[in-house]
């Protein structure tokens, strides 16, 4: 709900603020004091269209600012969160800032949390936050779709159960639709596909490539290209360690021989000596070993040769060849033969798979009509208790004659909420046809339809916050208390904000603000206010205490707020509001 309402150069008013909380709030006062910039702020709050004009004459700029508090997860929290707003939980609820700017030149600027955002983003997040009722506003039940989900909100929860069971059968119906039409309108294509894939899995079979053999590959090329200085310089290092050519000094293994024996002469007198000798003794088997191997590798080269090569070479155009058709190295090549694989097996199966689609489309398709036939039936019943409900509202909002109806037609086609249409249709009187709301009714009687629906309405509707602007143009007496009494009654469920002309309406106030306009005027042009112009007009904003509010329903009663008799009556007016103010037992409860 809106805790606090802030306005800034706004029409006429200068500088106010709006406590607002809870249940009912009622503005008033006299006729041009501004009542009118409060739904003004809050339609800019929504996103409505700036106008220049309602800039106070010689302010740069009018602001309107709202706190508002909501449950986290709220839907308007998660839409500010995603347009980049700055919110902040307190006490289990969640703090949203939401401001707007208009410029003298036209201008504008919006914020949410702190942050800009785009003006479409105050749009997006406040049909989540308010619904305004108003002369000059749109209809929020103006849409087809508007209608339907409210008939279906109105429906319950049983119904809310059956239609989700529908719209996931429908899902999978239409997602079952799209396969098999590309399975027979691609047959072609698959079919060139899987041969295809065929060739290219053969040639691969036919290599049979290993993990890693193009490395593996590579390193031996690399070592058969140059056999012979790999056999010389083996055979020098093994001669080097074991041969007898290299004169008196001996061979490798001769010399560490010859070093060892003799510290071991003296090894008993020194320790390190000793030592020395033990590495010696461990250098010598090294060297035995190295030997050894060095043999063994010449023996090896002898064996292979340049047949041995010009297989390496022949294997590596193979794999070279899948390399440059297929994938960037061997191991890849090997994981696309994989994944064909799978995809030919996928294509090779078209025809089970057609049938099996073909079966699961007729299969759902019967589930959904029969789903289908259950929703209207349910939408039907339910828009007949909705029209009933909301004809008795009417008659006690002095519309005796008027009846809405609520129209549940079959499609003939399985959409993703069912096989009907549904439209709210308001028939002003007997005889005359029915017709869509916004059309036949003047701004007052649709103010008064509307709070018929949202009171029937409330107990199931998530938004948390309705404003109303003349709900009770050329009403009085009776009516306008019955009117007074619903607004109460829907505020037992969500925050109601009006702006009302009626002390039969205001006296039902949980909160009452009054706006009080102050003019001065010089006929000396030297005299100017600070904004330049002969004469001031500002308005005040002030929410009135237990006496306060005896005082402005006597002015609003008889236009005489010090008689006595107007405030004994308006006193009166009070004491009957509060008592009358409990819900009607035939208030809706949101279940059928």
């Amino acid at each position: 709900m809106i805790e606090e309402l802030r306005i800034r150069d706004l029409g006429v008013i200068v500088d106010a603020t709006l406590p607002l909380g809870p249940g009912l709030s009622v503005v008033t006062g006299e006729t041009g004091a501004g009542k009118t910039m409060v739904v003004t702020a809050l339609g800019l709050l929504l996103g409505g269209r700036s106008d220049a004009g309602a800039v106070r004459v010689g302010a740069k700029s009018a602001l309107a600012e709202a706190s508002v508090r909501l449950a986290p997860g709220h839907a308007a929290v998660e839409r500010a969160v995603e347009a980049g707003a700055d919110v902040e939980e307190h006490d289990g609820a969640v703090e949203l800032l939401v401001a707007r700017a208009v410029g003298a030149d036209g201008r504008s600027r919006a914020h949410l949390g702190g942050r800009s955002a785009p003006v479409g983003a105050l749009a997006e997040v406040g049909q989540h936050l308010v619904v305004i009722h108003g002369q000059s506003e749109q209809l929020r039940l103006k849409s087809a779709s508007a209608q339907r989900e409210a008939l279906d909100r109105f429906a319950g929860d049983e119904f809310a159960g059956r239609l989700a069971e529908y719209a996931s059968v429908h899902g999978r119906w239409m997602a079952a639709q799209r396969e098999l039409a590309e399975l027979t309108s691609a047959s072609r294509e698959r079919i060139r596909e899987a041969e295809s894939l065929e060739a290219a899995l053969a040639e691969i079979a036919d290599v049979d490539p290993q993990p890693g053999e193009d490395d593996q590959l590579r390193a031996e090329s690399l070592r058969l290209s140059n056999l012979e200085g790999l056999r010389v310089a083996s055979q020098q290092a093994h001669e080097a360690l074991v041969a007898e050519e290299f004169g008196e000094a001996g061979d490798a293994m001769t010399l560490v021989d010859a070093a060892k024996r003799a510290l071991e002469h003296v090894a008993e007198h020194d320790q390190a000596l000793a030592a020395s000798a033990e590495r010696l003794a461990e250098v010598g088997y090294v060297l035995a070993d190295i030997a050894r191997e060095l043999a063994s590798y010449g023996a090896s080269l002898d064996a292979e040769g340049p047949q041995r090569l010009a297989e390496v070479e022949d294997r590596r155009a193979a794999l070279g060849n899948l390399v440059r058709k297929y994938a960037p190295s061997v191991d890849e090549v090997i994981a696309w033969a994989e994944a064909g694989q799978k995809r030919l097996y996928e294509l090779q199966d078209d025809g089970g798979r057609i049938d099996a689609l073909t079966e699961q489309v007729a299969r759902d398709e019967e589930r959904l009509w029969g789903l289908a036939r259950e929703l209207t039936a349910r939408r039907r019943d339910a828009a007949a208790d909705l029209a009933a409900r909301v004809s008795v509202e009417l008659t006690a909002l002095a519309m005796p004659d008027a009846t809405l109806h609520v129209v549940v037609e079959e499609t003939g086609a399985l959409g993703p909420l069912g096989a009907d249409d549904v439209a709210i249709l308001l028939q002003p009187h007997a005889g005359a046809p029915p017709r869509p709301l916004g059309k036949g009714a003047s701004g007052g009687e649709l103010s008064r339809v509307m709070l018929a629906i949202e009171v029937v309405l409330a107990a199931v509707d998530p938004v948390p916050t309705f404003v109303f602007d003349e709900v009770d143009a050329g009403v009085g007496g009776r009516a306008a208390v019955e009117i007074g009494r619903r607004l109460s009654m829907l505020a037992r469920h969500v925050q109601v904000v009006v702006v009302t002309h009626l002390p039969q309406v205001a006296a039902f106030a949980d909160r009452h603000i009054r706006v009080t306009k102050t003019s001065t005027a010089s006929a000396d042009s030297a005299e100017r206010s600070r904004d330049g112009v002969a004469g001031f007009t500002s308005s005040d904003v002030a929410l009135l205490g237990d006496d306060e509010r005896v005082v402005e329903l006597a002015r609003m009663l008889a236009g005489q707020e010090d008689s006595e008799s107007a405030r004994a009556h308006a006193q009166e007016l009070l004491d009957d509001a509060r008592n009358n103010a409990k819900p009607a037992s035939r208030q809706r409860t949101g279940k059928r």
